[in-house]
């Protein structure tokens, strides 16, 4: 599960709201749009989404597992 996080961040951990990478998916998945999320949007929407967020690391992390 955190391999995920630690890929998807690459580049950008130290600030996850910079990364063009998670603005694509949110905006693809949620519809928000990718120009307006800094730091206290993609906060809360990490808050507010917290739950479907979770079980997507564990699809995430499922299907690496089944490629090894």
């Amino acid at each position: 599960m955190l391999g995920y996080l630690w890929q998807s961040t690459r580049g950008y951990r130290l600030a996850p709201w910079r990364s063009p990478y998670l603005k694509w998916r949110i905006e693809t998945y949620w519809g928000l749009h990718a120009e307006d999320l800094g730091r206290p949007e993609m906060l809360r929407f990490l808050w507010h989404h917290r739950r479907e967020l979770f079980r997507f690391l564990v699809w995430a992390e499922r299907m690496r597992a089944s490629v090894r």
